[in-house]
């Protein structure tokens, strides 16, 4: 027997980007042609898709771990890696997608509707796209940036236009039995339906469909049965129609108490109470039962419900009751606005929008969150300091450096972007004085050897003009340095 699944967790992986490639052209009589290492292939995402003969989560439930491929690393000669292929999920119409915290990120209604719930990785861009006019040939390639992971909660809301609610065995699953194509279980003793039933009904020229909500007994809007499960399957629906027992033999019950239980439980999970109400009182076939029904009808006329005698066994009263669902749900198709086509907004960058932030956490250490930043440092080698220069001059074009002065830091302050942690040291006589050196180094950062005097001297020049502006950098001696945050060097791309 087919399981329902109607919630599950997903836990997702979208693919890494593939690595840049460092190469030099290397050819007969042109033994240094030029960089012409590919950049990495992105990696594929993650795709929730509505498809209309999807029903059910079961899938996710027994394959609830789902990963995307990753993007290939580039080659040389200019080629490019593969792109890794997004992973597409099916779900049916109705899935809302929510957060382990219980935000929701999406709701997913409409065939066709798409969700990314994990987004793939970069591509690392390889030498041949890093080479600029000042950097003819970088001995290093961007790394591929890690896809996203995450885990996300999947539910399940019955599209359907009318929902019956009532007691176990008051006749639910008999009703959409018999006006629809729908064959849930029935039989001729009590016990609850374990999964919600799903009809489509056709009433002359109109066509809608029926859901009820099996397990609703009082106390199930807190937790009580299996009614809370399910109660989220009628949140859609634009007509609730009440089905009665009126033969039942159990004590203490009654169509009133019966329908003011229910309401109860309704009102305490929320949201329906402008949804138009019709009662159906099933099983008048039994004399005990039309007795019942000719008694209470009166009372629930007045409390303005509309009242239909069925039977779900000789169909009597069937007719009526599903023509008066066609007409509350035709009006409450006129009274809905059509919504127009979705509209694309731009909304731009504001122009003292950095782009990053800086603050200080308690134990003191100055942490940079922004999503270019942090995408910088995860692409980044640290194993080769020419990669860790550039580095630093895209962060200090992009502010950073200034923005962690204003905010207070001192030299050898620890500073965190993303997941690696720096003694933050400002050079002095980096940025527009970059001299390209052997591929992989950068003089700026080199520790090991002694001082050059093209180093000397683009640190007298560079400390000249940085006191000439009355910049306090100045006092920091050049020799005191480690990879630090820099001036802007020449025509150097960001993306």
């Amino acid at each position: 027997m087919a399981t329902f699944v109607d919630r599950v967790v997903l836990h997702l992986q979208a693919g890494n980007g593939g690595h840049g490639c460092v190469s030099i052209l290397r050819e007969k009589f042109k033994p240094f042609g030029g960089p012409d290492g590919g950049n990495g292939g992105h990696g594929g995402g993650i795709l929730l898709v509505v498809d209309p003969a999807v029903h059910t989560l079961l899938d996710f439930h027994f394959r609830p771990h789902l990963k995307a491929p990753n993007g290939g690393g580039g080659a040389g000669g200019n080629r490019d890696g593969a792109k890794g292929q997004d992973l597409i999920l099916k779900v049916p119409n109705g899935t809302v997608v929510l957060s382990p915290e219980g935000e929701v990120l999406a709701d997913l209604v409409g065939v066709g509707t798409t969700f990314e719930a994990a987004r793939g990785g970069r591509g690392g861009r390889g030498n041949a796209a890093l080479a600029s006019s000042r950097r003819k040939a970088p001995g290093f390639a961007e790394l591929g940036e890690p896809g996203d992971q995450i885990d996300v909660v999947v539910e399940l809301k019955s599209v359907a236009d009318v929902g019956l609610v009532g007691f176990p065995s008051a006749g639910k699953s008999s009703l959409i039995s018999v006006i629809s194509a729908a064959k849930p279980k029935i039989a001729d003793y009590p016990f609850t339906t374990l999964v919600p039933n799903l009809g489509v009904v056709q009433a002359g020229e109109s066509t809608f469909t029926v859901a009820d909500v099996p397990g609703l007994i009082p106390g199930a809007a807190t937790g009580k049965g299996l009614g809370l499960e399910f109660l989220r399957h009628i949140e859609r629906t634009s007509v609730l129609v009440h089905v009665v027992d009126t033969a039942t033999l159990e004590p203490g019950r009654d169509p009133l108490a019966d329908i003011d239980a229910l309401e109860a439980e309704l009102s305490a999970y929320g949201g329906l109470e402008d949804r138009p109400r019709l009662v159906a009182l099933n099983k008048v076939d039994i004399p005990d039962g039309q007795d019942l029904a000719d008694i209470v009808r009166p009372d629930l006329e007045a409390r303005g419900y509309e009242v239909y005698d069925i039977s779900t066994a000789t169909r009597e009263g069937l007719k009526e009751l599903v023509y008066a669902m066609s007409r509350l749900v035709i009006e409450h198709r006129l009274a809905t606005p059509i919504l127009e086509p979705t509209r694309i907004v731009l909304r731009p960058q504001a122009v003292d929008d950095s782009g990053f932030t800086v603050r200080q956490d308690d134990e003191g250490v100055y942490v940079v969150v922004g999503a270019k930043p942090e995408r910088w440092v995860r692409q980044t080698n640290f194993a080769n300091d020419e990669a860790v220069g550039y580095l630093a001059d895209r962060l200090a074009r992009l502010g950073v450096e200034a923005a962690l002065a204003k905010a207070g830091a001192e030299p050898g302050a620890p500073v965190r972007i993303a997941t690696h942690e720096f003694d933050w040291q400002p050079t002095v006589y980096a940025g527009d004085d970059y001299v390209p050196g052997n591929r992989g180094t950068d003089i700026r950062l080199d520790q090991k050897s002694s001082r050059t005097p093209t180093a000397d001297r683009l640190a007298m020049r560079k400390a000249r003009r940085v006191r000439a502006e009355g910049d306090t950098a100045g006092d920091f001696e050049p020799d005191e340095h480690t990879w630090g945050v820099t001036d802007t060097v020449g025509d150097d791309e960001d993306e």
